[in-house]
């Protein structure tokens, strides 16, 4: 309406401004008795701020109306399979800032995945949730599951060519800085993210949250692994084997690749999922929501990614 941008500082500072107008305007209008002492000219002066600063917070309230957390799906290929993402931002700005791929758990594209998305998308990120068994598939037991996952894991070059096609979507978002791109998984979607580090992938930084350390990937050579990598997982996760641990550790190590392993005592598989507790009953299955090591993984997750994409 008068051409403005308004950034979200600027919207801050017109939301004090408002609030400031609003009070002086009643104690005004209590004392209106003062227009009857030959004040008119600054009364005029007043009404007039009072106008352009009220035009101002109807503009700001239009503008916060619509600056929100958007999620838009992302239909994409991976040769001749159909794939079905989603984009994730907060639109209450137009700069260009850091890209996140994030990796679902072995159920698929769920509810927690969704608002994982979102929390980054507040931070600072766009989020790119990636489809890793094509057309959207989802599986609602444990059977479908590990079927689904199976299927992208036993085949490196599936797992590769997913994964690389949901980061070349993510790279092209007019949102995005491409040269500032990390990786996030959960459960299967770890061992996704863990293994692609492996293999070399163009991340920065690379966090797995209750992650599977089945390694598909060959052992890295010295300096191929490019990303920071984080890997949360809960100390009594019994999907986890201690000697899993070991051959990663021997092969980062090896890599001289720049990674730390935090395990959460008295955490098992899937604690940042706050559905694991009743699917893990309804399974019989060790799965359980931990609201503390889910606070402190993400806190963790927080930091590494500040750190390496937004610096």
């Amino acid at each position: 309406m008068l051409g403005l941008k308004l950034d979200a500082r600027a919207l801050e500072r017109l939301g004090e401004a408002c609030a400031c107008t609003g009070t002086a305007f009643k104690a005004w209008r209590g004392n209106r008795w003062y227009a009857n002492l030959g004040l008119c000219q600054t009364r005029g002066r007043s009404s007039m701020r009072t106008n352009i600063v009220g035009a101002l917070c109807a503009i700001a309230m239009v503008a916060s109306a619509h600056a929100a957390v958007r999620e838009e799906p992302v239909t994409y290929t991976d040769g001749e399979t159909t794939m079905k993402g989603f984009v994730v931002y907060d639109d209450a700005t137009q700069a260009k800032r850091p890209g996140i791929v994030m990796v679902h758990e072995w159920w698929g594209i769920t509810k927690h995945i969704h608002n994982a998305a979102r929390k980054f998308a507040e931070q600072g990120y766009t989020a790119f949730i990636a489809d890793m068994y094509g057309d959207g598939k989802t599986a609602d037991n444990p059977k479908d599951a590990g079927a689904l996952s199976g299927s992208v894991m036993k085949d490196p070059k599936v797992m590769e060519q997913r994964f690389n096609a949901a980061r070349q979507q993510l790279a092209k978002q007019a949102s995005v800085n491409p040269q500032r791109i990390g990786a996030v998984g959960y459960c299967f979607g770890g061992a996704v993210v863990l293994n692609m580090a492996r293999a070399g992938a163009d991340l920065a930084a690379a966090a797995g949250f209750h992650a599977l350390l089945g390694l598909n990937t060959p052992a890295p050579a010295p300096g191929t692994v490019k990303a920071k990598i984080l890997i949360l997982n809960g100390a009594d996760d019994p999907f986890v084997k201690r000697e899993q641990y070991d051959a990663l550790k021997k092969d980062f190590d090896a890599a001289k690749a720049d990674y730390r392993i935090i395990e959460y005592p008295g955490a098992v598989h899937a604690f940042t999922n706050p559905e694991a507790t009743e699917l893990g009953k309804k399974f019989n299955l060790p799965l359980r929501y931990d609201a503390k090591a889910d606070q402190e993984a993400k806190a963790e997750a927080a930091k590494l990614f500040a750190a390496n994409l937004q610096k």
